[in-house]
């Protein structure tokens, strides 16, 4: 039926449609079971070629290949009339195909079975048909024989060599050879057309050859054929010579050949053609021109620019767009110009079409009473005609099926209210006059009941909070209702989080551990209906709840990756590990446990990204973490020396690799080999980004380098080391360090200097010159020549000053001069005191010194300070023993009425003291001796301090006298205050006589805290306060324990133990003191007589009324011999007699009394009392 487009079949359309109610066609599952029983119409599956070319020397073979159900069976026709394949002995039909075989090994050409074959597949459902096959065989005729005569042309001339190969089936393939199977050369001046000929702009001389060959290359013979050979001569005006030069400025190789306007070779005729090219095929214009010289080509499209898909070939003078399409079309412009003029050829493309698919027909599977449709919609130019065929048959003819639900309107069929027994193979015919297309679409009608297609009481397992799908696939027709239940309760689920899809999937938005059950899914239509079911387990998730972490190693030291999982305890978890994406492999060395991935010794290799996996059967989690190996940089390589200076070098090198830790500094050493062979030593340092530097270096030395790199790691190995670099001589350029002059006896003077380094000799022979002379006398320099750092002067008269200076030279020259430096001879004892030594403004711990200063002319030295040397002969306080060890304070000054603080005295103390003057060397006689008292001052701490009972109504305090009361001890004064937290109550006070050393206070509450202050009384006022916090008390238990342990009978032996020892103690320590047994004191920071300030350790000193107490032996230390310096003493000084003074670095001597070991131990013991401390109490 043709359909043709108009108003009145448009009309009819629109109304059709508005009526009619489409249901969606029936999709067939691809179900093995679903499929064996459904009853279909044949569809084609495989066909040849519309225009289909074969090989004469192989058999034919025509293909059609369909599918249907019942299996269909197939027929041909043959240039429109049945072909009978059982009756020609050359044809066969594959079986369970329509597919042709036709063989010529008996004989017959395969040319008689050229023609148009057509393959009809039937079943009892309907016809399909393959499109027209046009079958023809390939054919490769022979060149015609043919005898060419010479080619003769002028140099300069245009040529056109005329391939005209034979016409095969398909068109050969021609090219141009020579005879010795060598591509004719092609340019811009040569070059073969699309027809194949070959095309001389103009002709050169050097083109003269005999064997200019057309050949043609048949592709399905795989043939090529060959014609006879053109001889070309050309002609010109003066001899040629090939050996001569040429050029492309001058190809003709300095001969005058007229220059010629260009002219079209190709296309010839007008300045104007048309052509005419189908849409998707490849369009190709060609415009080839001769002139001299040689034109070049230009293309052009009116009314805009080639487009992207344009293509230029054989220097640009074919135009190639592979895929045309509409927009292609248009007017194209060749243009052909050289330095004498230009010519132009226009080329109109018209793009023509044949058919397209713009909707191509689909089979429709419908049920009984349901309405569809065809749709087959082409496009062509011109516009294709539509036609429908049903079985293969015009539908207009088909009155053996009359059938009243079917109507075609335009280009579409509609089918209302189908029913069993309608079912047919329709085909949709686009043609126009440039071909056809063909498309099968079957319209089956099918009844089933329902089935489900999927497997029986399936187990889902799904995370909880997942989007989850259960499926159920089913299929019948007409199309089934699914509902779905759950625990086979309630009406269908649909809606909330559940959705149903057409495909029968249910969809669950968030699975909760609530959501666990059966659900039932039920498809039913009119014949029936099926159901299934579906079990859901909602799991945990698995989850890496501790991820590796990126991290850097150094070489050797261990990684560590974690990968701590959380996962559903039901579900077995598979935890493995990557490296790079790829399994990594567990050995001797990689531990993998639980938690975690460990790699100790890390080295290189190891590098890389490490990933966690831990799976379930339902999920999977990953983390990754990169590890990176750092290690000390290689060495350097390449060393090299170049750019040679008199004192430097340019050193270069390549850096080795940083190992991920970049360079930060290299370290450049040196080696020579004149002083110190072998030994390697730090030049310079230079930032890790250079690698080229210009080193310093020194005069007189054959050096070698090597370079080490440093990362945070570590430092490299050296690199190997470079040449060797000589440096020339040159006198010295540094001056020794260190010049002095100081005397080692008072009748010489020893000058001495750090000699020069190596490196700073500038060359061989070094040594010094030492010049001296005495200051201010005007008398000439001494000097000597030495190799050695020192020389002594000798027979110099006592403290002389002497101006000396240095020289270091070489066998090059003298190096520079020193500054002149003033240097002393040797010292002697200062022979003078000072005088008049007294004392004033006496205080509890500082008095004021004063002096008459000795006369400088017989310090005999270097005037260094005043030493005063002091000593504590004894305390005002009865029966406390003291420490008379001396101790020295120096004071400088040269001021006419010397004075001075002497501080940290002990209070209420007697005090004896001299001075000396003192140089570098020697102290001088003594002064006068003088005695003092200190004023009374305050006392220090107790001894101790202690809360020895906590009971619940009372506190028990105790505490000991001070070890140095510092005067006479009047009392001492207690304050307390309760503690709550940081809130504190109102401070209270208690004061006791100097014998009260106990005290019971009440306690209104248990639960109180206080905080204790202690302190002792004398005259001048309270001394250091003592704190003490008492401790909480916990409960009824502790008082009741305390109270029990009283009554056991190991306690009160332990008891009458302890008395036992005590007594034993005491009459020991009795024995002692009769004996003249010496006890504890506190031990003071004491100062050497050497006049090095020092402080002693802080001790103790008791007080009893022993007269038979003796001055320690060895307190006393001589002060013949020398007195060092001291080094911490500094005095400020000012003039005036009673003026006072402040100093720093002084010093008080406070005493100590060797301990024996017993009475040591137990005055350490603060927590009980000592037996020393039990004697004074009885004394």
């Amino acid at each position: 039926m043709l359909v043709q487009g108009g108003p009145w079949a448009l009309s009819v359309m629109s109304l059709l449609l508005l009526l009619w109610q489409e249901v969606p066609a029936i999709e067939v599952p691809l179900d093995p079971k679903i499929q064996q029983d459904l009853k279909q119409p044949p569809t084609i599956g495989k066909q040849s070629l519309k225009d289909y070319i074969v090989d004469p020397r192989d058999n034919i073979i025509i293909e059609c290949e369909a599918k249907g159900n019942p299996v269909p069976t197939f027929s041909w026709r043959r240039n429109g009339k049945f072909f009978n394949v059982g009756k020609d002995p050359r044809v066969t039909m594959r079986k369970r195909s329509g597919t042709l075989e036709i063989g010529f090994r008996s004989g017959g050409r395969p040319e008689d079975y050229e023609g148009e074959y057509q393959c009809f597949a039937s079943n009892d459902f309907g016809t399909a048909l393959t499109s027209k096959i046009l079958l023809r065989v390939s054919k490769s005729p022979l060149w015609p024989k043919e005898v060419l005569e010479p080619v003769v042309v002028g140099e300069g001339s245009s040529l056109v060599l005329a391939c005209n190969p034979p016409p095969g089936l398909p068109p050969p393939h021609t090219f141009w050879m020579n005879s010795a199977m060598m591509s004719i050369t092609q340019d811009r001046r040569v070059s073969m057309g699309l027809n194949g000929d070959l095309y001389f702009s103009n002709v050169l001389a050097k083109d003269s050859h005999t064997d200019y060959s057309c050949n043609a290359r048949f592709l399905f013979t795989h043939t090529i054929q060959q014609k006879n050979p053109f001889t070309l001569k050309v002609q010109t005006k003066e001899p040629y010579n090939d050996t001569s030069s040429v050029n492309s400025t001058d190809p003709y190789g300095g001969r005058k050949v007229a220059e010629t306007t260009p002219t079209f070779l190709s296309p010839t005729g007008t300045d104007s053609s048309r052509m005419m090219v189908l849409r998707g095929q490849k369009l190709q214009l060609e415009c080839i021109a001769a002139g001299v010289p040689t034109p070049i080509i230009k293309w052009f499209k009116k009314g805009g620019d080639l487009n992207q898909k344009v293509k230029l070939d054989n220097y640009n003078k074919t135009l190639r767009i592979d895929s045309v399409s509409e927009e292609d079309a248009g007017e194209y412009m060749c243009m052909a110009n050289n330095q004498i003029g230009s010519i132009r050829h226009s080329i109109y493309v018209q793009v023509k079409a044949a058919p397209y698919w713009l909707d191509k027909p689909s089979n429709l599977v419908l049920a009984p009473d349901e309405n569809g449709r065809l749709v087959c919609r082409a496009n062509g130019n011109p516009k294709p005609l539509i036609q429908w065929l049903v079985n293969g048959e015009p539908m207009e003819s088909d009155s053996s099926l009359p059938n009243p639900s079917r109507s075609v309107v335009g280009d579409t069929i509609i089918f209302r209210s189908v029913q069993i027994g309608s079912s047919a193979v329709y085909q949709c015919n686009a043609s126009n006059h440039h071909g056809y297309l063909l498309a099968n679409a079957f319209v089956s009608i099918l009844d089933m009941a329902p089935r489900m297609l999927g497997p029986k009481n399936q187990l889902i397992k799904v995370i909880e909070n997942n989007r989850t799908f259960l499926d159920c696939p089913f299929f019948g027709s007409p199309f089934p209702e699914l509902r779905w239940f759950k625990n086979g309760q309630g009406s269908g689920l649909d809606g909330g989080q559940y959705r149903v899809y057409i495909n029968g999937s249910l969809e669950i938005k968030r699975a909760r551990a609530e959501d666990q059950g059966t659900y039932t899914c039920v498809a039913s239509n009119i014949l029936g209906k099926e159901e299934n079911q579906v079990r859901l387990e909602v799991k945990e998730p698995t989850r890496i709840v501790r991820a590796p972490e990126h991290q850097s190693a150094i070489r050797g030291t261990m990684a560590r990756f974690d990968c701590r999982v959380k996962s559903d305890l039901t579900l077995p978890i598979t935890v493995t590990w990557l490296k790079d994406d790829k399994p990594l492999s567990l050995g001797w060395r990689l531990k993998k446990d639980e938690d975690s991935l460990s790699i100790p010794n890390v080295h290189e290799q190891d590098e890389g990204t490490y990933t966690c996996t831990v799976k379930t059967e339902i999920d999977q989690d990953t983390a990754s973490a990169r590890l990176t190996v750092l290690d000390r940089p290689d060495s350097p390589i390449d060393l090299e020396v170049s750019d040679p200076a008199a004192r430097s070098v340019r050193l270069t090198w390549i850096p080795g690799d940083d190992h991920n830790s970049p360079v930060t500094q290299f370290l450049v050493q040196f080696e020579e080999d004149r002083w110190e062979p072998g030994q390697w030593q730090n030049l310079s340092s230079y930032p890790g980004d250079l690698n080229s530097v210009i080193l310093q270096l020194s005069p007189f030395v054959n050096y070698q380098f090597r370079v080490i790199a440093v990362n945070s790691v570590g430092k490299s190995r050296p690199s190997s080391p470079s040449q060797r670099y000589q440096t020339s001589g040159a006198s010295p350029d540094a001056i020794p360090s260190g010049l002095k002059g100081w005397g080692t006896k008072n009748t010489n003077m020893e000058i001495s200097w750090e000699p020069l380094l190596d490196t700073e000799r500038n060359g061989p022979n070094l040594h010094y010159l030492v010049g001296w002379r005495r200051k201010d006398t005007g008398e000439e320099w001494s000097n000597v020549t030495t190799v050695g750092a020192k020389h002594i002067v000798h027979d110099t008269e006592t403290y002389v000053p002497y101006e000396i200076k240095l020289q270091a030279r070489n066998d090059f020259g003298p190096g520079p001069e020193s500054n002149i430096i003033i240097g002393y001879s040797g010292e002697d004892k200062p022979t003078a005191p000072p005088t008049d030594l007294r004392v004033s403004k006496i205080d509890s711990t500082k008095v004021n010194v004063h002096w008459t200063p000795v006369d400088p002319s017989t310090v005999l030295g270097e005037f260094k300070e005043y030493r005063l040397y002091y000593w504590r002969e004894g305390s005002m306080v009865k029966d406390l023993h003291v420490n008379k060890e001396k101790k020295t304070k120096g004071f400088y000054s040269t001021v006419a009425q010397p004075t001075g603080v002497l501080s940290d005295l002990q209070p209420y103390s007697h005090y004896r003291m001299f001075m000396v003057v003192a140089n570098s060397r020697y102290e001088g006689p003594h002064s006068n001796h003088v005695e003092f008292h200190t004023k009374e001052g305050v006392p220090d701490l107790p001894q101790f301090f202690k809360i020895v009972q906590r009971s619940p109504d009372s506190i028990h305090l105790e505490w000991d006298k001070p070890l140095e009361p510092n005067g006479i001890l009047i009392g001492y004064t207690l304050n307390y205050q309760a503690v709550n937290g940081s809130r504190v109550g109102r401070m209270q006070m208690e004061s006791f006589l100097p014998n009260v050393t106990a005290y019971r206070l009440r306690l209104p509450d248990r639960a109180i805290r206080y905080k204790f202050y202690l302190a002792a009384l004398t005259q001048v006022g309270a001394g250091e306060v003592y704190a003490e916090e008492s401790p909480h008390f916990t409960n009824e238990a502790y008082i009741k324990d305390q109270v029990d342990i009283a009554t056991q009978g190991w306690f009160i032996g332990l008891m009458c133990a302890i008395a036992l020892i005590i007594l034993i103690l005491l009459i020991v320590c009795f024995i002692k003191r009769s004996r003249g047994g010496k006890y504890p004191v506190r031990d003071k920071k004491d100062l050497p007589l050497e006049g090095v300030d020092q402080k002693g350790e802080d001790g103790s000193f008791d007080y009893h009324s022993d007269e038979d107490n003796k001055p320690l032996q060895g307190s006393q230390n001589s002060l013949d011999g020398g007195v060092k310096e001291s080094d911490d003493s500094l005095v400020d000084y000012g003039e005036g007699g009673d003026g006072q003074f402040n100093e720093d670095g002084s010093f008080i001597g406070q005493y100590t009394v060797k301990k024996d070991k017993d009475e040591t131990e137990g005055n350490e013991s603060s927590e009980a009392t000592s037996p020393v401390n039990a004697i004074y109490s009885l004394a």
